[in-house]
């Protein structure tokens, strides 16, 4: 019948599938924001590429072939987790949280660096964005895909992937601009400048 074609040196596959590990982890959590969850969606990611190698075609690029499964197993526990029904117990959380050792926010290590290398401000600002405009900035900016690899991981339109991008970047700049106090949007195509410590 059909047999799948094997690739030529299975374990130089997972050495070069292994060496995305950080990058996937940090998208991962800047998917979920969840440090379990993220590292849970990274290993899902590597156990289906692994699992599905002789899918990929050898001189492609293997960086967007792992994104595009992260993303898409990334889409499926959400719409799985949308079918879910939670019981949550309100009077308990009310309990813990306002008790003086109740539960605390803990910092994931993406947290941590992005604390120490990205301003409060700009922070606060990519994590406002919805998650349609978040995943599309930072999949351009931060990870430097090309806007054609960004659509295909998506599963978009490349015009949606440069409408959302634009339209992060324009809500990200009004948002820093408000909370700087020194610069805001002065109508449609406009913007006015900001000036920036150096």
């Amino acid at each position: 019948m059909f047999r799948r074609r094997q690739p030529a040196d299975p374990d130089a596959f997972g050495t070069e599938v292994l060496g995305y590990l950080g990058p996937l982890y940090a998208t991962a959590m800047r998917l979920t924001r969840n440090r379990a969850d993220a590292e849970d969606l990274v290993q899902d990611t590597i156990v289906k590429a692994l699992r599905f190698q002789d899918r990929f075609t050898r001189g492609t690029n293997l960086r967007a072939w792992l994104y595009t499964i992260l993303h898409n197993t990334w889409r499926n526990r959400l719409r799985d987790t949308a079918r879910e029904v939670a019981d949550v117990d309100s009077d308990r959380v009310e309990d813990l949280a306002s008790q003086p050792d109740g539960p605390a926010e803990l910092g994931t290590p993406e947290q941590v660096l992005l604390r120490e290398t990205m301003d409060v401000d700009l922070q606060t600002a990519l994590d406002d964005l919805s998650d349609a405009f978040r995943q599309a900035v930072w999949l351009r900016d931060v990870e430097e895909f090309s806007y054609a690899e960004i659509a295909e991981m998506l599963g978009v339109p490349i015009g949606t992937v440069m409408s959302r991008i634009s339209r992060g970047r324009r809500l990200l700049f009004e948002k820093l601009s408000a909370s700087m106090g020194k610069g805001q949007s002065t109508g449609k195509g406009q913007r006015a400048k900001v000036k920036v410590p150096v």
